[in-house]
């Protein structure tokens, strides 16, 4: 039996999608061998390769002054690329502190230029976002990350920047919903959430931009290296930019954006509305305005029932939903690929274990 994965990532994959994979993995479309032995320069992948990318564009509405690129080393290699080619050594940058991703961003903006934290999280306990921000003259950019794994936090509506391009990282709701991309200067996500296996990163950067990339900096931490070769500049990371190309395929066809959105709004509904029914023995911190539709944190009475809950769900066949080490308590990750019935048996199991432990 196929268990149901609430894990905050790798996430669930659908199956239809895992199946394909396998049909041609040993040997694809009949070339005699796999298309992760063939070569990247080969048409067969090519068209992999040009597919992926016409559906972003397809999927997200990506403008003309935009540019699409697939890279590597994952959201945390941007949290490094991004201020050494937008910011520069000894430069300064604005970003908002909401938890604990946002926090290893701005780490690692910290070591090359100064951060302003035009909001810091850190006296809700990073339960809320802020309305809106107010830039600080000769910031780079602004640096938001639409939504928290940990904390749960997402932003719904995004901040107005003026002339300082908005960058976001968007790894754990990327493809979730519609994105208003014309806003952002860049906008990046690793795929391990809702557009396939680790391994590639989608990387979307407002083309004028570009002409910032410094050529002090090494090859392949230029982004103005991998636009030019069409994000062909070295081997590409075959495998996953294959199965998020069937990823998505598999969102084209529930709908596109709109349709995972209205889907992904159920499933999220559902457990709100479990905790808020029982809520004298579930309780969720976030602020309902900001509550995250990928990730619904929530605790019980003690650590004790918390962690009976995790081990009962197990032997249900639900896993994945023991909160991070860093804040406790349970979290449910409700990526594209959960079915809404995945979404019901937790909800169900939820109201069964608070009426027999409440």
């Amino acid at each position: 039996m196929r268990k149901y994965n609430f894990s905050a990532g790798p996430s669930t994959l659908p199956v239809s999608v895992l199946e394909a994979l396998q049909k041609d993995l040993v040997e694809y479309q009949g070339m005699g061998l796999s298309l992760i032995e063939a070569s990247h320069r080969s048409p067969e992948y090519d068209a992999v390769h040009s597919t992926t990318l016409a559906l972003v564009k397809e999927l997200l509405q990506v403008p003309d002054t935009h540019e699409v690129l697939l890279l590597q080393g994952g959201a945390t290699l941007q949290f490094g690329m991004i201020p050494l080619n937008f910011m520069g050594q000894g430069g300064s940058c604005d970003a908002v502190m909401s938890g604990s991703w946002a926090k290893k961003a701005i780490a690692d903006s910290a070591k090359v230029g100064t951060v302003n934290k035009v909001f810091d999280g850190k006296d809700s306990s990073y339960t809320t976002l802020p309305d809106n921000v107010t830039t600080t003259a000769g910031a780079a950019y602004l640096h938001i990350t639409s939504n928290e794994t940990i904390e749960g936090v997402q932003w719904k509506n995004f901040p107005d920047t003026g002339d300082v391009p908005l960058i976001a990282d968007a790894s754990s709701d990327i493809m979730s919903r519609p994105l208003p991309i014309a806003k952002f200067g860049m906008i990046y996500a690793g795929a391990q959430k809702n557009l396939g296996p680790a391994g590639v990163t989608l990387v979307i950067i407002r083309k004028d931009l570009l002409e910032r990339c410094p050529d002090s900096l090494p090859a392949y931490l230029n982004y103005k290296t991998h636009a030019d070769k069409d994000s062909l500049y070295n081997t590409p990371p075959v495998f996953a930019i294959w199965a998020m190309g069937e990823v998505l395929k598999w969102i084209k066809s529930n709908g596109g954006l709109d349709g995972v959105q209205k889907l992904n709004e159920q499933k999220a509904q559902l457990v709100y509305d479990t905790i808020a029914a029982h809520g004298d023995f579930y309780r969720c911190p976030v602020d309902p305005e900001v509550r995250s539709t990928m990730n619904v944190v929530f605790r019980l009475p003690t650590e004790e029932l918390e962690k009976q809950f995790i081990a009962a769900a197990k032997d249900k066949g639900m896993i994945g939903l023991k909160g991070h080490r860093s804040v406790g308590g349970c979290r449910a990750s409700l990526y594209n690929a959960m079915p809404l019935e995945g979404a019901q048996a937790l909800a169900d199991f939820m109201t069964e274990f608070a009426k027999a432990h409440g």
